[in-house]
């Protein structure tokens, strides 16, 4: 059991995926639906200011891709037909190398959007995930979530649940544009950003080498293990099954 007020924690911050939220979600639910849409999104929304920003997002990334002697698919410039397809292609590719690309991130965090509205996905958490959060938040315990998918599919998630919005629980969302989750300056900087000492924080994730660079930046942190997540080969890491673990 995890005592907040004992060890001197003042804040949880929450990794999301095998965290919070099933990896099933995510991986049979919001991945496949991005995919699915992506082409009829793009054909809807293409000269919107949106999708221009993915689109200056994602030049700098493929730069960076030849940079570092990959192949990434050639996107065509333009407005055309062969220039939505040629991004459709990059995006795809993209989406087959599982990359945490701010400009795919955001893109999918758009076309979510769309399937949020229209009823076509609704957020999951697990059950002990809002009492925890309430009882955190009770006593006076800050909680922020970290995740590698942008703010807006973060709160398009927590606003949607079974159990009601949770986004009015929840203090700040930051995505990767802070930095890489594996580097410890990015959970110095989200400490900063929270007013909260890194040694008062307590950050949850599924992930070894998230935990790592986060202990590295004086953060306490505390293994996810819940049910589907790859196993994780550590041994001196604390770990929980569920939120009831932590008080």
């Amino acid at each position: 059991m995890i005592r907040l007020a004992e060890r001197g924690l003042r804040a949880v911050l929450l990794d999301i995926e095998g965290t919070t939220t099933p990896i099933a979600f995510v991986h049979e639910a919001l991945f496949p639906y991005a995919r699915a849409h992506l082409r009829a999104f793009l054909d809807t929304h293409w000269r919107s200011a949106e999708v221009a920003e993915v689109r200056r997002q994602l030049a700098v990334e493929r730069d960076r891709d030849l940079a570092r002697g990959e192949a990434p698919p050639r996107v065509t410039m333009g407005n055309d037909d062969r220039a939505i397809a040629s991004l459709v292609a990059y995006i795809e590719w993209l989406m087959n190398l599982d990359r945490n690309s701010p400009g795919l991130k955001l893109l999918q965090g758009l076309i979510w959007e769309d399937g949020y509205r229209a009823g076509a996905l609704r957020g999951q958490v697990f059950d002990d995930v809002p009492a925890a959060i309430r009882e955190w938040r009770a006593a006076g315990v800050d909680v922020a979530i970290y995740s590698s998918g942008s703010e807006l599919a973060q709160r398009l998630l927590f606003q949607s649940t079974e159990h009601g919005d949770l986004t009015p629980l929840i203090g700040a969302f930051f995505d990767t544009a802070i930095g890489a989750k594996t580097e410890p300056g990015s959970y110095a900087r989200i400490a900063t950003a929270m007013k909260t000492s890194p040694a008062e924080i307590l950050f949850v994730s599924d992930v070894a080498a998230e935990l790592t660079a986060a202990r590295e930046a004086g953060l306490s942190v505390v293994l996810s293990r819940r049910p589907g997540n790859p196993p994780q080969l550590v041994t001196a890491l604390e770990t929980i099954a569920t939120f009831d673990e932590i008080r």
